[in-house]
């Protein structure tokens, strides 16, 4: 299961909606929004999770946590 720190690193970073995001980091609507509501992660592009690291300034780890799912 993947786990993402969007919301944290938008409010830790004061950005405060994906319209402003979006211009900071060139990204659509739809791509941003999956990883705000944390819906479907496992197909976001690698290229979209890169451009979101540049703009916090943070590592992948920072931004993605993987949680193994309990069997």
């Amino acid at each position: 299961m993947l786990k993402c720190d969007l919301r944290r690193l938008m409010a830790d970073h004061r950005i405060d909606d994906i319209s402003e995001l979006m211009k900071l980091s060139g990204l659509s609507r739809n791509s941003i929004n999956k990883l705000y509501r944390e819906n479907d992660i496992e197909s976001t592009k690698l290229e979209t999770l890169f451009k979101l690291c540049n703009v916090f300034g943070c590592k992948l780890s920072d931004l993605i946590e993987y949680k193994p799912e309990e069997q």
